[in-house]
């Protein structure tokens, strides 16, 4: 590969990889907008890499990595310069009836909205270390290996951060606290 990519073959990977990118990195944030920002970020490093990056097959692999740890990076440094949004933005309708087509029947759609949103107000309470394991082994469907991989870190430490994470996520999604107001629902609030 040379130190450049083409302009075509760059804009053709960003095409196909970005709607994949965007649900993830939203997994990952909760919110549509800070997803964008953080798959451009994703773009941006992967071009500047370009000429570093040996096989083809890494492209993938980087792209999911730089995701997650920009992800991770600005929770890390969120409290110094978060911005709340009035709300968060819905998914892209066409998207959405597109993988459905692909799925057949489906349940109540107003369902499986509430569904959706409970667990991912529920992902935004978790730590990013346990939002990003959970995300790869259980939406992105890797294995502990491949997570341990993507995160650079032990199969042990995905592990006990699946593990953890699974307890967390089962008691936000069990609080009453939770079922009472899911959208105002905090870390804060779990503790009391």
């Amino acid at each position: 590969m040379p130190g450049r990519p083409d302009d075509g073959e760059f804009g053709a990977l960003v095409a196909a990889r970005t709607p994949a990118l965007r649900r993830t990195a939203y997994l990952m944030c909760g919110d549509w907008h800070q997803a964008e920002d953080l798959v451009q970020v994703a773009f941006i490093k992967l071009h500047a890499s370009w000429g570093r990056i040996r096989r083809r097959e890494d492209l993938d692999a980087y792209l999911r990595r730089t995701l997650l740890r920009t992800c991770i990076d600005e929770k890390r440094h969120a409290r110094w310069r978060r911005e709340f949004p009035a709300s968060d933005g819905l998914p892209d309708p066409a998207e959405s009836r597109a993988e459905r087509a692909g799925r057949g029947a489906e349940p109540d759609p107003a369902e499986a909205l509430t569904t959706r949103d409970a667990l991912v107000a529920a992902l935004r309470a978790l730590p990013p270390g346990q939002r990003a394991t959970l995300v790869l082994r259980f939406w992105e469907d890797h294995s502990v290996e491949e997570t341990a991989r993507l995160l650079g870190c032990t199969t042990g430490t995905v592990k006990s951060q699946t593990a953890r994470g699974l307890t967390a996520l089962r008691a936000v999604l069990a609080s009453p606290a939770h079922a009472a107001r899911p959208d105002r629902y905090t870390r804060t609030e779990r503790k009391a």
